[in-house]
């Protein structure tokens, strides 16, 4: 896997993953199942992306958003 995901758009992906770790939570004790999963979901994809600065849609598209 190389690297794809760099600077504002990996800043961005963690900063919505954090915001949707709250909705999850949110939706979740507050009995939207449906919700809380989808959001969860997200949150896991993003923080993941951040992490590991890999994206698949990324990768697919041809994108690249890291600095040479």
């Amino acid at each position: 896997m190389d690297k794809n995901v760099g600077g504002m758009d990996r800043l961005l992906r963690a900063v919505l993953a954090a915001v949707l770790s709250v909705v999850a939570v949110r939706a979740l004790t507050g009995g939207k199942r449906k919700t809380g999963l989808l959001a969860g979901a997200a949150a896991l994809g993003l923080g993941f992306n951040a992490v590991t600065c890999f994206c698949g849609v990324n990768e697919a598209l041809g994108l690249d958003t890291t600095r040479e």
